[in-house]
């Protein structure tokens, strides 16, 4: 059964007692987790705390299936950061970029680290952060490759790093799709219905 973060689940620990410093150190490394549990709500609304089995999560299929998924972002990050070099180097060279090319760089870059947060909280069992992921990584390759596709708005070579990195978040979709992880993911509901079955 999912739970509530934060209410007797085994990876939470207590919230302060009141008064107390909302961010406890443990081990001289400060907790975080207070304040990530808030951002989480945020991101993920009313169902931000739902969390999966402890069991399903740390599946072996699960655990290779997150492990791809973190080097495909890391690629991601490679490649964005090539397009940034790549940007930088044409500049002092004196070719002058359009500002869609800046702000497609910044946007995949800023966009990496959001998925990136969403898969390391999916990875701890947040069903919330998994639904986005999974989400985000089918929506952006579709608007990466009309953009794309659209004439002289981006250098040839912006073109084919859109759509390596659209290939690698299709990649990424392909893994969150899977039997298996659809199955350790699934909503509470569809739980349920299978328990009264």
């Amino acid at each position: 059964m999912p739970r509530r973060g934060g209410v007797g689940g085994s990876n939470f620990r207590s919230m302060p007692a009141p008064g107390a410093s909302a961010y406890a150190w443990t081990g001289g490394i400060m907790d975080l987790e207070p304040m990530l549990l808030k951002l989480d709500r945020i991101a993920g609304g009313r169902a931000a705390g739902v969390k999966v089995d402890d069991e399903l999560v740390g599946h072996p299929r699960t655990r290779r299936a997150f492990t791809w998924i973190t080097w495909l972002l890391l690629l991601e990050v490679l490649i964005g950061g090539a397009a940034f070099v790549v940007a930088v180097v044409l500049l002092f060279n004196g070719t002058v970029l359009a500002f869609p090319v800046w702000m497609r760089i910044l946007v995949v870059l800023g966009m990496t680290v959001t998925l990136f947060y969403f898969a390391w909280r999916a990875q701890k069992g947040y069903r919330w952060a998994y639904s986005r992921l999974r989400l985000f990584s089918k929506i952006f390759p579709v608007i990466t490759l009309v953009m794309a596709a659209i004439p002289g708005l981006f250098p040839f070579w912006m073109v084919t790093e859109q759509i390596v990195f659209s290939l690698i978040l299709i990649g990424i979709a392909d893994f969150l799709d899977s039997d298996h992880m659809r199955r350790v993911f699934r909503k509470p509901d569809d739980e349920a219905a299978q328990g009264e079955a």
